[in-house]
C-alpha cells in the first residue's frame, strides 16, 4: 500500500495557518494586558498573563523559523 502525499500547497497551509493564528493570540494577549494593566496589577494575576505572553512569543518564534527552514529546505 503506498500512501499518497499531501500537496505542497496544502501541507503549508495545515503548518502556517495555525502559525498566523499563534501570532494573532499573542497580539490579543499583548492588547489585553496593556489595556487592563492597572486591574490585572491590583488583582495580583499579571504574573500569569506575563507568563503566557513569554511562553507564546518564543514558541511563535520559533515555529516561524522551523517553518521557513523547511520551505528554504524544500521539504514543504
Amino acid at each position: 500500500m503506498s500512501q499518497q502525499k499531501m500537496p505542497p500547497a496544502v501541507l503549508r497551509l495545515l503548518v502556517i495557518f495555525p502559525n498566523v493564528l499563534s501570532y494573532v493570540l499573542l497580539g490579543g494577549l499583548i492588547i489585553y494586558v496593556t489595556t487592563n494593566y492597572e486591574v490585572l496589577k491590583s488583582t495580583e494575576s499579571l504574573k500569569v498573563w506575563l507568563i503566557f505572553i513569554a511562553v507564546l512569543a518564543p514558541a511563535a518564534a520559533f515555529t516561524t523559523y522551523s517553518i521557513v527552514k523547511k520551505i528554504r529546505a524544500g521539504l514543504m
